[in-house]
């Protein structure tokens, strides 16, 4: 135990936190030493009343002391509802002391992101991006400390912070090592659950504990006890202090100022007063207390706890229907009772704000008052903060506290209230208002509607609770036309993101069938086949691709739903191996003046970026590599600017690392790839997009010749059947069965490739380059059964002349040429290297003008070959033609 305070020492609640004194005063010397400092996180842990807000207060007093920026902010218990509460509190008052145009030149492209959450610009008319704002945010906070460096933020009972707010802590913790930056968090090691105990616990692991802060011994109080009273102050009564208090620095304190009150003398014969002190400090004594103030400071009370923060006079006079003279007169009469106090921190809004004195007072003043009076509070607070124009969502947490009345007026103004939680990015309190509007409830022509809207809010974080939210309103009247096509399609989404493709097959073509409007039979069908399309389960329909091609065959291309059967075409042809010139005439039909046709973009919600994906791969695969990167490169920008950072910005790094790495700059590939799994391990593993660049990855790994990597890589993100099931371009099986031949497990690499071939012949997906098992397996069966390899490079040649690509043709020449020797090899080899140097593919010529050289021995085709592998970035493939120079098989 550290050595006990003397009397005159700073605070009383600051007894015996000497040690975590010094660690904070060590942060806060560190922080200001160097602007270029790693940012520091500091958590304070410990029960209620045990000085964890004194501790603040004291890193205020140091951090001000040594010229720094202190910005501070408190969870509430009653607002842990409210999106965004705490980080609004935080970073808000600066941001609103700028200039409109200097707070846009600041946040940069994260204004229109992060600003709609933090409360200083309006929000977009699309679903803001959660994970998008919370980056945004983060980024935020790293700007402002480059600003007002040295700064500290602080954070008090943060395990009542809302959601969102958590979320962002633990995104910021991850990346204080570039933020400059000191957090001081204060949280009660319970109170929390769910998501919020996993974002509190995730900040919590990356910063360093103060603590545990525990109660005060019995000689700190005595100490504490003396230096309150006075010296005289005898040790018996201040033993009994001790025994009343437990040691809570906070009731410690609370009671000593209850003895100052009372006039009670600190000596033995007065000790037995102090128990009946106490209780008059806390919970009962405490409402009694308070009675004891009048009716009208009751009144006062309450309102101040219904309204939870932003606690005025004036505001609360209105809530408590008191004239402004009563209001005022009992906000004194509060702080005069240590029930209510003026916040004192730098930046706080308004010399009229109060605040409670501690959590616990506000926690007992808000259960003091009688159920069914604090439901009609909460109910005018609502009409108070919607009639003061501060919006449906911030009364949205006082009507979610209302009873079910059959209220329409509640109904539309909490499904508002959802809208602009969407907006702002905070799906879940929009989700509670949907919630809590089919409470009310809706009437029956809108009770569909509201289902809808819930299960498009929990569409990306609870598809399995959106399954069930639109079944039910498609079971319902109310969702006609136009509205009840989009519910099926949301549906079949959901079940696609919950794994369930068989199931959203069924669901759009059971409607299909079903729906007499031609233009929403088509889009339903063209959802089927979008599907279908992307499944990769080992069986598909004989006739499915034939149906697709009639349907295919009568579009112009005049709106959406035939652009997207013309997309949905060509990219089953090309999976299909089909003439790779009808597979671009066709995408190209489906282009507006070779751009994506409004309602089918990247962020297009109608459609989702399944179709723009499609297309992007076909051009990818059909050696139309500067479409393909166009359109890959377009859906980043897009995503990065609508601050979607989440699932899509994964697909997106990932399908622009596929483009690079069918052009051959495999280091720009693996750099792309790395940043999608970087943000796939954030939004989960498992998932269709976590695969796609993982498989990708390995792949331009072994590119590069870098085997332990792409083995390391593997195994680190489970790249091992089960495969999803929802395709993955290129097909991992070949590429998981590279692997294993590189690492020498040939048998598993071939068995590998066979399950390749089964799986392919079954969904009938025969070209080459995207599922090239055949010439792989070739390769390694040539020394062991060369007659069967013979047969497997002359049938990819064949598949590969039908596709008709110059990728395609050069690497089943490639293929044919390792089977051969002499000159026949030579000759294979020459034809690879024409057919690889007219293809975009540079990795491909690359390898085909070192195996020519080598075939040749010719000195001038292995240098052209090394040249071209070094700008490529295949590490493994110059060092084979280095190898093959200085061994002489250049002549």
């Amino acid at each position: 135990m550290t050595e006990v305070r003397r009397a005159g020492t700073a605070s009383a609640a600051l007894w015996e936190r000497d040690e975590e004194i010094a660690t904070i005063t060590r942060a806060v010397d560190t922080l200001g030493a160097d602007r270029s400092s790693p940012g520091t996180l500091l958590e304070a842990r410990g029960e209620a009343g045990v000085g964890k807000t004194a501790l603040l207060a004291e890193t205020r007093r140091i951090a001000e002391a040594r010229g720094c920026t202190v910005w501070s902010a408190r969870g509430g218990e009653t607002l842990r509802s409210v999106p965004f509460n705490v980080v609004r509190q935080l970073l808000q008052p600066a941001l609103v002391s700028m200039l409109p145009e200097e707070a846009r030149e600041y946040l940069g492209d994260w204004y229109d992101i992060a600003g709609p959450a933090l409360g200083i610009a309006d929000p977009g008319e699309r679903q803001a991006d959660p994970q998008g704002v919370c980056d945004g945010l983060v980024a935020a906070v790293r700007r402002l400390a480059r600003r007002e460096w040295p700064l500290v933020l602080m954070i008090d009972d943060a395990h009542w912070a809302d959601q969102e707010t958590l979320r962002w802590l633990a995104a910021l913790a991850e990346r204080l090592d570039e933020t400059s930056v000191l957090v001081v968090v204060a949280r009660r090691p319970g109170d929390v659950s769910g998501d919020n105990a996993r974002h509190l616990e995730a900040a919590g692991a990356m910063g360093r504990p103060l603590g545990p802060l525990n109660a005060l011994t019995p000689d700190a109080t005595a100490g504490l006890t003396r230096a309150t009273l006075g010296e005289h102050a005898e040790a018996a009564f201040c033993r009994e202090v001790w025994a009343v208090t437990g040691g809570n620095p906070y009731e410690t304190v609370e009671l000593l100022a209850k003895v100052q009150d009372s006039e009670l003398q600190p000596v033995e014969a007065e000790a037995a007063e102090l128990r009946d002190l106490n209780r008059s400090a806390r919970g009962g004594g405490l409402v009694a207390r308070l009675e004891q103030l009048g009716v009208d400071s009751t009144r006062f009370a309450w309102a101040a706890a219904i309204l939870g923060g932003g606690i005025t006079v004036d505001m609360v006079a209105r809530l408590a229907t008191l004239d402004r003279a009563d209001a005022a007169r009992c906000a004194e009469l509060l702080r005069g009772a240590r029930i209510l106090s003026v916040p004192d921190a730098a930046g706080q809004p308004g010399v009229d704000e109060l605040e409670f004195v501690h959590p616990l007072i506000a926690t007992a003043v808000y259960n003091s008052i009688p159920d069914a009076l604090r439901t009609a509070m909460h109910g005018i607070a609502a009409q108070l903060v919607t009639d003061s124009g501060l919006g449906a969502a911030a009364a949205s947490r006082h009507l979610l506290k209302v009873h079910p009345d059959d209220d329409q007026e509640v109904v539309a103004q909490l499904r508002e209230a959802a809208r602009e939680h969407l907006a702002v990015g905070a799906p879940d309190a929009a989700r509670r208002c949907l919630e809590r509007a089919l409470q009310e409830p809706p009437l029956p022509a809108s009770h569909a509607r509201v289902l809808f809207e819930l299960g498009c809010a929990t569409l990306l974080t609870a598809p399995a609770t959106t399954i069930g939210h639109l079944r039910t309103a498609l079971a319902m009247p109310g969702l006609d036309g136009d509205q009840r096509v989009d519910a099926v399609f949301r549906l079949s989404q959901a079940l696609l993101h919950n794994d369930q493709l068989e199931e959203a097959v069924r669901t759009v073509e059971a409607e299909a069938a079903r729906n007499p409007d031609p233009s929403a039979r088509l889009r339903l069908q063209a959802a089927q086949y979008m599907w279908e399309g992307i499944h990769a389960g080992e069986t598909s329909s004989p006739h499915r691709s034939a149906r697709l091609a009639e349907l295919a065959a009568g579009c112009t291309g005049r709106d959406n739903a035939e652009r997207a059967l013309l997309i949905l075409r060509g990219f089953d042809a090309m999976t299909h191996g089909e003439s790779a010139e009808e597979v671009v005439e066709l995408c190209d039909r489906a282009l507006v003046n070779g751009r994506l046709a409004p309602g089918l973009g990247w962020t297009d919600t109608e459609w989702g970026l399944e179709l723009p994906m499609m297309l992007a791969s076909s051009y990818a695969y059909t050696d139309r590599l500067d479409r393909a990167e166009a359109l890959f490169t377009e859906a980043l920008r897009a995503y990065e600017s609508a601050g979607w950072s989440g699932g899509h910005l994964a697909l997106a790094h990932a399908y622009v690392g596929l483009g690079h790495r069918r052009r051959g700059r495999l280091r720009e590939a693996e750099q792309s790839l790395r940043a999608s799994l970087r943000i796939a391990e954030r939004v989960g593993r498992g998932l269709p997009l976590y695969w796609s660049a993982t498989c990708n990855l390995v792949d331009t790994l072994l590119a590069r010749g870098h085997v332990e990597e792409a083995r390391t890589v593997a195994e680190q993100y489970g790249f091992a059947p089960p495969y999803p099931s929802t395709i993955v371009l290129p097909d991992p099986r070949p590429v998981r069965a590279r692997l294993l031949l590189a690492t020498g497990r040939t048998e598993e690499g071939v068995n590998e490739l066979e399950a390749a071939e089964k799986a392919a012949a079954a969904r009938g997906r025969h070209n080459p380059v995207v599922v090239p098992w055949a010439t792989e397996l070739a390769r390694a069966l040539a020394g062991e059964d060369p007659g069967r390899a013979a047969r497997l490079a002359t049938d990819a040649r064949r598949q590969a002349e039908r596709f008709g690509t110059d990728t395609a043709i050069g690497e089943a020449l490639r293929c044919a040429a390792a089977l051969e020797t002499g000159q026949r090899a030579v000759r294979l080899a020459a034809q690879a290297v024409t057919y690889l140097e007219a293809s975009p593919c540079q990795y491909e010529h690359a390898a085909a003008r070192v195996e020519y050289g080598i075939a040749a021995r010719s000195a001038a085709e292995l240098n052209r070959g090394l040249a071209l592998a070094d700008s490529c970035g295949a590490d493994g493939l110059v060092a084979r033609a280095r190898e093959a120079l200085a061994a002489g098989h250049g002549g």
